[in-house]
């Protein structure tokens, strides 16, 4: 069996961050050039920067430099890649995950599929809706985003992308500023 480890992205994690962005796993075009949501047809890097999470539209291979906005990267499977489909379903690590946010207590996250959302909450991703999730005070807040991936074109909609957006803007206007 091949080594898995050329499909791991490694996790851009830091404590307190303002937003984590959780995938299922890494897509084939990910894992091979090394980069967050790295396929041309992804809209992940417009979409954050056309929503104002980012100043400027960031390139994949720049998403270590997130770190410094206060933004981090992971997924639910950190061996698989692939489209949702051809994830291996004992690939995906959800207590591995939910640890992660124990130890990195990030400010809000967002699931960048229904999939990945479904998997974390155990229910169908027919029961899962967009946007914001109702709260629950031991986990960090919570959004449900539409999959930036092209192979979802059919379920794009920007707008949980803008409510996200509105909510980061709104927690960045409640804390003080400090320097890193």
């Amino acid at each position: 069996m091949p080594d898995p480890a050329p499909h791991r992205l490694p996790d851009q994690l830091r404590p307190n961050l303002r937003l984590v962005f959780v995938g299922t796993a890494a897509s084939t075009r990910s894992a091979e050039l090394g980069h967050y949501y790295a396929h041309p047809g992804n809209r992940f890097w417009r979409a954050i920067h056309e929503v104002g999470i980012t100043p400027r539209r960031y390139q994949p291979g720049e998403f270590a430099s997130l770190l410094e906005l206060g933004i981090g990267f992971t997924d639910l499977s950190k061996s698989g890649a692939g489209m949702d489909h051809q994830i291996a379903a004992e690939t995906i690590d959800v207590p591995g995950f939910r640890a992660k946010l124990e130890t990195y207590r990030p400010r809000t996250i967002a699931f960048t599929s229904k999939k990945a959302a479904s998997l974390f909450y155990g229910r169908p991703s027919s029961g899962i809706a967009l946007g914001r999730q109702p709260r629950d005070e031991s986990l960090p807040e919570i959004f449900v985003l539409p999959s930036p991936s092209g192979a979802a074109s059919g379920h794009w909609t920007i707008e949980p992308w803008r409510e996200l957006a509105a909510w980061i803007a709104a927690l960045d206007a409640q804390r003080p500023q400090t320097s890193s």
